[in-house]
């Protein structure tokens, strides 16, 4: 049986910037033992599966290693690939995920998904987390998922390169590296994610989640431009909404074709 396949370069506008995702449109979730194995396969950030639902769509997203509640720009690259391939005209989805529904509206060529805000809150420094990054923080925070650790400069950001192993042992599935940005930007960030099969994930929507409220209060500002500044780059805006964010991004499709599964599916 095959299955059609898209991938997608999102938070950017440019081929081989942001953070590609893979996304497949099935009629129904096969077991999980078979996702994994679709995901470790792609071996891109994330992949995405979709499934039809009463005019919108289930989704679920996978690292090359495990399955995640929530991933920001594998939501993007899927209304994308549903409003410009499967349905094309279409200008909303809203998406049944782990973590909740999620609507994604279409805005020109840039997209806007709405999700939930991750208050951070501020923390001493965790065991560990100076001598994994190389560097002492200013400010630690955790907004739930992950450990924020805030930095002098946007210098210090770009520039680190932290012990994968040693990020890995701390008691949080990923941590963001930020500071304040320049006059283009408001805020940059990176995110590093070992124990997910992701070293550094190029552009991530989810910790924007928590960066969001933070950098908010800080500059007084009800929307920002953010960049996180991994090696391919990307870009997004992020708005507060009430106990909502949202981030809009634009996308660009890399490859469109078929993958073949286990008959039985």
């Amino acid at each position: 049986m095959s299955l059609p396949i898209f991938q997608v370069d999102t938070f950017t506008s440019q081929l081989f910037g942001g953070n590609p995702a893979a996304v497949i449109l099935m009629e129904t979730f096969p077991d999980d033992g078979l996702l994994h194995r679709i995901a470790a396969e792609n071996n891109v950030p994330e992949t995405a599966f979709l499934v039809p639902d009463n005019g919108n769509y289930r989704l679920r997203w996978f690292t090359p290693t495990v399955e995640v509640p929530l991933c920001g720009h594998a939501t993007l690259a899927s209304a994308a690939v549903v409003m410009e391939r499967l349905q094309p005209g279409r200008t909303t989805v809203t998406f049944d995920s782990a973590s909740g529904p999620l609507t994604v509206k279409r805005l020109g060529e840039r997209y806007v998904m709405n999700f939930p805000v991750r208050v951070p809150r501020s923390i001493p420094v965790p065991e560990g987390l100076a001598e994994a990054l190389g560097i002492e923080p200013v400010e630690t925070l955790d907004d739930g998922f992950n450990y924020i650790a805030v930095l002098r400069e946007m210098a210090a950001v770009r520039s680190l390169a932290p012990d994968m192993t040693a990020i890995a042992r701390l008691d949080r599935p990923g941590v963001v590296v930020t500071a304040q940005g320049d006059q283009r930007w408001d805020c940059v960030s990176r995110y590093f994610a070992p124990t997910k099969g992701i070293p550094e994930d190029p552009v991530t929507g989810g910790a924007h989640c928590g960066l969001a409220p933070y950098w908010s209060t800080r500059l007084g500002k009800r929307e920002l431009r953010a960049f996180q500044a991994s090696p391919r780059g990307g870009e997004l805006t992020c708005r507060l909404v009430g106990d909502r964010v949202e981030l809009e991004g634009a996308c660009v499709f890399y490859l469109e074709g078929r993958i073949a599964v286990p008959v039985g599916l």
